[in-house]
């Protein structure tokens, strides 16, 4: 079983979707960050950089402990090692979907070796500025003036 620790963002989405889609069992745990949820000190054990989303895998592959991670690229990597599902198991075919390098091609049958890759690109910190402009536009003037 596997802890979700999530909130309502792109990157929270990318980790439902990919739980969805290999169907691995999950708990959400919400973690409200307009609360400041995220700085609870319970929540900075499992991360530390007090960002979300981040998991608990209580059944890693290892059989060990449970596995603590945090940032959504890392876990996407983690998961997809874990189910053995969209992540080659060679080296060529991973770099090929590394989301910091993979770019989509138009060959017949590419699409499924870059869907990791996609999943992590195609939504990123741009659709975030959705979220904090939208919140700076309730500030009164002179507050939230970066987000502009």
């Amino acid at each position: 079983m596997i802890d979700l620790y999530y909130w309502t963002t792109s990157n929270g989405h990318k980790i439902t979707i990919f739980l969805e889609e290999t169907g691995l069992p999950y708990t959400i745990r919400p973690v409200n960050i307009s609360r400041g949820d995220q700085f609870d000190s319970e929540f900075l054990k499992i991360s530390p950089n007090n960002r979300i989303p981040a998991i608990v895998d209580h059944g890693p592959p290892d059989g060990g402990p449970p596995l603590s991670l945090f940032e959504s690229g890392a876990i996407l990597l983690y998961l997809a090692g874990k189910t053995g599902r969209y992540y080659p198991p060679d080296l060529r075919g991973r770099c090929e979907v590394a989301p910091a390098t993979a770019a989509p091609r138009d060959e017949p049958g590419s699409t499924i070796p870059i869907a990791l890759a996609a999943t992590h690109r195609g939504r990123g910190c741009r659709s975030g500025y959705t979220g904090s402009r939208t919140r700076a536009a309730r500030f009164p003037p002179g507050r939230g003036a970066a987000c502009r």
